[in-house]
């Protein structure tokens, strides 16, 4: 008892701590919220970042010496409601199943950008949310059963109902999104809007088609709030420069405003005569995203790596591609606990290789960009476990495992008789 108590009185500081479970040694880390560019080793303990500091030691240690690392990616935009079985739809078999398709691009967190509504939302949390090992988070379709067709018919928006599911599933819900809309006036914007505005939540837009009656320039000057989104910033209609060249002031306008700006490549929403000359005049995305489905995989988008090493070869500064896949994002679905790797964070990590060479990256349509690095993943840890691990770094020489390893004694093997 004497131990005991003497032991209380002890600062917390000096009490002894269980060992760091994994270190990552040697990494060169970029974690632009916590303004850390530099080589440092990286302690986990109990699902959690624990220390980032030089000369630590775990019970496991991997060698990241000559990489990068950084926070487990954020992907703002992807489909991943892919278990309906309706066809030629995001809500269906357009849509990719997480897990196999995060954790190797270094992405731990998915935000799916409306593929299911207000009517369906209940089913995909069942059946995809809560299933996969990657972190799905979700904006809500203010069409009722989301991205089923590109066709939204107006008397299924229902602001109310999406209110109220966002506020029921607010652990998973991070704001509200319409898609598609085909017809000319602002209905479905606007009641994404409302939506927003009674959920506290922010709105994520795809404009679907571009029509005279509703430009672009009165979207993101007008009817977006400040925290609101507007996703496919680089699509071809969207108007980025006069015949100067210099930036149109209807953009500067609007961010100043806080209306964000999301990449969402995807399968047809990316040309570099527009990436370009946003990014050299200085105009980076507020975040970098996919909108990873079926077509866009298979296509010029390819992944997160290949979306961001797009920036990189743009001119976009290593830091601020990283910036904008992690810490931005998390900022933008209001998830602080994400996007960093501060001490008491979620332990989602990432290790890159930064590949150099000649590289060759294809835009939506049709044109091409050359480029002297790429970014490759080798490694990616989920809440302190590791679940991609592409060069073996965490495995053991086998030899060094003894004559059984991986054999359960009675279990697995049955020895041949002696003769």
């Amino acid at each position: 008892m004497r131990v005991l108590a003497a032991l209380l009185l002890l600062p917390l500081g000096c009490l002894p701590q269980a060992r760091y479970e994994l270190v990552l040694k040697g990494g060169h880390v970029i974690d632009p919220r916590n303004k850390r560019d530099g080589v440092f080793d990286i302690a986990v303990r109990q699902g959690r970042v624990a220390a980032i500091d030089r000369n630590l030691s775990g019970e496991r240690e991997i060698d990241v010496s000559g990489l990068y690392v950084t926070p487990g990616l954020i992907d703002l935009h992807v489909h991943v409601f892919y278990n309906t079985a309706i066809p030629d739809a995001w809500a269906g078999d357009n849509s990719v199943q997480p897990d196999a398709f995060s954790f190797r691009t270094g992405v731990t967190t998915m935000v799916d950008a409306g593929s299911s509504g207000w009517r369906n939302f209940e089913a995909f949390r069942t059946t995809v949310i809560d299933r996969a090992k990657t972190r799905v988070l979700a904006f809500i379709n203010i069409a009722g059963y989301g991205m089923i067709s590109d066709m939204v018919e107006q008397g299924d928006f229902d602001p109310a109902q999406v209110a109220r599911l966002a506020r029921k599933h607010a652990d998973v819900v991070v704001g509200v999104k319409t898609a598609h809309y085909r017809k000319p006036d602002w209905e479905a914007v606007d009641r994404a809007v409302e939506a927003g505005r009674l959920a506290g939540l922010p709105v994520m837009v795809d404009f679907g088609n571009f029509l005279p009656e509703r430009p672009f320039y009165r979207l993101v000057g007008e009817r977006l709030r400040p925290g609101d989104i507007a996703t496919h910033m680089f699509r071809a209609p969207v108007p980025w420069v006069d015949s100067s060249g210099k930036l149109y002031g209807y953009l500067g306008e609007a961010r100043r405003r806080g209306v964000r700006f999301d990449v969402g490549h995807g399968g047809g929403s990316f040309v570099f005569r527009n990436a370009a000359p946003a990014v050299a005049q200085g105009f980076y995305p507020d975040s970098i995203s996919t909108d990873l489905h079926t077509g866009s995989m298979n296509g010029a988008m390819i992944d997160m790596p290949t979306t961001m090493s797009k920036m990189l070869a743009l001119g976009m500064p290593l830091i601020e591609v990283v910036r904008a896949s992690t810490s931005t994002p998390a900022e933008m679905i209001r998830r602080s606990e994400l996007g960093h790797l501060g001490e008491g964070a979620p332990a989602d990590i990432a290790v890159w290789r930064l590949q150099k060479g000649s590289f060759r990256f294809a835009d939506a349509g049709g044109g091409a960009l050359s480029g002297d690095s790429r970014l490759f993943c080798e490694l990616t840890v989920k809440a302190g476990q590791i679940v991609w691990d592409w060069n073996a770094r965490a495995a053991v020489e086998y030899q060094k495992l003894g004559p059984v390893y991986g054999i359960r004694p009675g279990v697995d093997s049955i020895l041949p008789p002696r003769r």
